[in-house]
């Protein structure tokens, strides 16, 4: 049990602010509190009732239930949903902040649902906002909130003679009616296969190209503090990561990607094409893929990175990210980097040569395919698996005590937290309540079935955590009358 003296220690301290007692403890995740699980979950027949709890979960004050589901949306509506629900984001920002959901479908004919978490009608709190195949979007994948409050998607698709790899934004996504997302592609953004997307404390959008040998990217705005997408992205920078001397690729089983880096810039400073170094294609954007391999950028190469998350720690902020198919060296796939964005080091936070908490051995083979990042209201890492429910799809929690950055100190590794047994499906988007630290959501992507579904997961406090709770209440009480006598 990871978290059971942190847990105390909170409601103690939190009962020595007396009035703010209640509020202290409920900033706390109990989600940190649980045994890891020795394997990963078996098979849920296909179609059946056990899809709507799919998960094997690692604590018994865990709980789960579906609260959407693609059958119900398309009995509803026929054809308003085309399925592949991928990664989640909120409304961080604005009224009702956290209130809603939102995810792309990652499917050849690709839109954006919503769901509203404070309806309690299963059949009225999810809408499709964006109908399949508006603007010709396909496989989306990012998902991300932005500072000035709209929300990005991007495509999950990108090759030479493609029209794809674009980033879009839906500027009235909490307003908007069933397929009344107004879809704005923001073409001062290079062609990448997109993923993962991140914002920074100064407004910095960062990006990947899910390819192996893709690489990591950022845009600055020449306006970061606009109250709207179209300042925003009207004019701005495109940087991509060299670590080192550059050129250099981790592929499949080669030493990890480490050390100083440096931002090197794939467009002018406006966002147009840097002559004789930028690859422009047909309708005036730029190839983020072909320019980042110039000879004279040399970004450097990841194998398929992800998705991205920015963890700030005492002011430091670091960017993680996976790379789902390098470090198969160990007998296993997969590396979660990390990146200071002030020193501009690069670190390796999990590979196959990390402790696994449930046997304090090396995870090896393990940990397969990372795929997505989520963070916890403790700060908390969890990587997600892009593997076959019902197999090996799990969901890992890292245990970074001291939050440095890597999980080299005694007591530290990582933890089967949930498993997937949805056959033919993966777990995708793992996303932390804003609103309430010990609630988490989860899709359940692509089943055999054809029914996806978004799974809500709940922690309670241990019993003597409540304990603590009523005994600090009352003592409160206690003073308050002795007070007022």
């Amino acid at each position: 049990m990871f978290a059971r003296t942190h847990i105390a220690l909170a409601a103690v301290a939190s009962l020595g602010a007396l009035a703010l007692s209640a509020p202290a403890l409920a900033a706390t995740s109990n989600f940190s509190n649980f045994t890891p699980l020795p394997a990963s979950a078996g098979p849920i027949p296909v179609g059946g009732a056990g899809e709507a709890t799919p998960l094997l979960l690692s604590s018994p004050n865990f709980s789960q239930k579906a609260i959407a589901d693609r059958t119900t949306q398309n009995t509803l509506v026929p054809g308003s949903n085309s399925g592949s629900w991928d990664m989640i984001d909120t409304n961080r920002t604005g009224p009702n902040a956290g209130r809603y959901l939102f995810m792309p479908f990652e499917a050849g004919s690709a839109g954006v649902q919503r769901v509203d978490l404070w309806d309690s009608n299963y059949s009225t709190r999810t809408v499709t906002i964006v109908a399949p195949g508006t603007n010709g979007f396909t496989s989306g994948d990012a998902s991300r909130w932005t500072p000035w409050g709209g929300y990005l998607t991007a495509e999950e698709s990108w090759g030479t003679g493609s029209s794809k790899g674009r980033l879009f934004e839906v500027t009235n996504p909490t307003t908007a009616v069933a397929n009344g997302g107004s879809f704005v592609q923001r073409s001062v953004i290079p062609r990448v296969s997109h993923e993962g997307l991140a914002f920074d404390a100064n407004k910095a959008l960062y990006f990947v190209d899910e390819l192996n040998g893709g690489a990591v990217y950022k845009y600055v705005s020449n306006n970061p503090n606009a109250t709207n997408g179209n300042d925003y992205f009207a004019s701005g920078q495109s940087f991509v990561l060299r670590v080192g001397a550059g050129g250099q690729n981790e592929g499949t089983s080669g030493a990890p990607n480490v050390g100083a880096s440096s931002w090197i810039a794939i467009t002018n400073s406006t966002g147009g094409a840097i002559a004789g170094v930028s690859t422009v294609l047909g309708d005036g954007t730029i190839d983020g893929r072909v320019t980042a391999d110039h000879a004279s950028i040399k970004s450097t190469g990841f194998n398929r990175p992800e998705d991205l998350e920015i963890q700030t720690v005492g002011g430091t902020q670091r960017l993680y990210f996976t790379t789902t198919d390098s470090g198969s060296f160990n007998g296993g796939t997969s590396r979660v980097y990390n990146l200071d964005l002030a020193t501009g080091e690069v670190k390796l936070f999990i590979d196959t040569n990390t402790i696994d908490l449930a046997t304090g051995l090396k995870v090896g083979a393990g940990l397969k395919n990372a795929d997505n990042l989520a963070i916890d209201a403790d700060g908390n890492m969890y990587v997600i698996e892009d593997r076959n429910g019902g197999s090996d799809n799990d969901v890992w929690f890292a245990r970074d005590l001291n939050k440095d950055g890597d999980l080299l100190d005694a007591g530290e590794g990582i933890g089967r937290w949930v498993s997937n047994g949805t056959q033919g499906s993966e777990t995708t988007g793992l996303f932390f309540s804003l609103t309430d630290p010990n609630k988490a959501y989860i899709n359940i992507q692509h089943p055999s079935s054809g029914n996806d579904r978004l799974i809500e997961i709940s922690a309670v406090p241990e019993p003597s955590t409540y304990a603590m709770l009523i005994g600090g209440l009352a003592l409160v009480g206690g003073i308050a009358r002795r007070r007022k006598a």
